[in-house]
């Protein structure tokens, strides 16, 4: 079943990106997405975490949900550049989420919203991992300390995190 949904969003993909349609391209794109599919099947990379099917349903919320979060610190991002009052830091955050993927989804998510990075990640074996987050002034830091994204990224991941925000120092 994974099989199918890998090929069927890769050639779903393939068909929006491409905007050519005729019958030779159309077959080299469904042999490239086979061809994809049996080598992530042949890795072992259609599994629960490398094909997380499971959220698909919570992903379109997450996602307009972050898209307003990128809108809103461009914003503030062009503020802060054209008044010339920058004033970063670097500072740390804890991390709740359960795997390798919801680590990086967060990672990557402090990352897009302008005026933050996220530097380093220190993966904990036990209790929360940690962060490095370059903030370009502190009101973004402030925000990413709220633990609101760390809170949600849980959330995408199905998992009730043990956040109760303020966890940077």
């Amino acid at each position: 079943m994974r099989f199918l949904i890998l090929f069927t969003t890769l050639m779903a993909g393939w068909l929006l990106m491409s905007g050519i349609y005729n019958g030779l391209l159309i077959g080299f794109g469904i042999a490239s997405c086979l061809l994809c599919t049996w080598l992530s099947l042949r890795i072992g990379a259609i599994d629960r975490e490398g094909l997380p099917t499971h959220l698909f349903a919570r992903l379109p919320a997450y996602l307009a949900w972050l898209i307003g979060e990128i809108i809103s610190s461009n914003i503030a991002t062009a503020k802060i550049i054209l008044r010339g009052t920058s004033d970063p830091e670097i500072f740390e955050v804890s991390a709740n989420q359960s795997t390798a993927a919801g680590l990086a989804n967060y990672a990557n998510s402090i990352t897009l919203t302008p005026g933050t990075v996220t530097v380093d990640i220190d993966e904990a074996k036990t209790g929360p991992s940690r962060f490095l987050v370059h903030a370009l002034h502190p009101q973004f830091g402030d925000d990413v300390r709220s633990g609101d994204m760390d809170e949600r990224n849980c959330a995408l991941e199905g998992v009730v995190s043990g956040h109760l925000g303020k966890s940077g120092k």
